[in-house]
C-alpha cells in the first residue's frame, strides 16, 4: 500500500518509494528557484529490505509515493537454523521470517521482537 505526498513535505527518517522499493530517507537537499525553473530537491535513501542506496531529484511541488510501513510486535515461538517463527501479539497469527546475518544468535525463543511489513515484504527489525 502506498500514499501520495508532495516532495516538500518529506523529511529525513521518513519513508519514500524509489524504483518501487520502500526506502528510508537519509538526507535531503533543496536548491533555490532558478530564473527559468522551480526549486528542486535531491533525496538520498537506503532500501529497507535490500540495503541499496538510491537517490532521486524532483521538483518540490511534484507528487511522490510513500509506502505505508507497519511496525508490529510478536513473540518468537521457535528458531530453527536461519528461520524464526513469530506469533503476532495483536491477532495471534504465525509467520516465518529469515534471520538476517547480523542478528543470528541474538534471537531467542520466548522473547518479543518487532518486524516491519511494507509492500508485501516482511523483515525483522531489532533496534540495538
Amino acid at each position: 500500500m502506498k500514499d501520495q505526498v508532495e516532495v516538500r513535505s518529506l523529511k529525513e527518517g521518513r519513508y519514500v518509494l524509489i524504483d518501487d522499493e520502500p526506502c528510508v530517507i537519509k538526507s535531503m537537499t533543496h536548491s533555490k528557484t532558478g530564473k527559468h525553473g522551480s526549486a528542486k530537491s535531491r533525496i538520498d535513501a537506503i532500501g529497507i529490505f535490500d540495503g541499496t542506496k538510491r537517490s532521486i531529484i524532483a521538483p518540490v511541488t511534484e507528487k511522490i509515493y510513500v509506502p505505508i510501513v507497519d511496525r508490529k510486535n510478536g513473540q518468537v515461538l521457535s528458531v530453527s537454523g536461519d528461520v524464526v517463527q513469530i506469533m503476532d501479539n495483536a491477532d495471534y497469527s504465525t509467520l516465518e521470517l529469515k534471520i538476517p546475518e547480523e542478528l543470528k544468535g541474538k534471537i531467542v525463543a520466548g522473547k518479543d521482537i518487532s518486524y516491519l511489513i511494507s509492500m508485501g515484504k516482511m523483515k525483522i527489525d531489532m533496534r540495538t
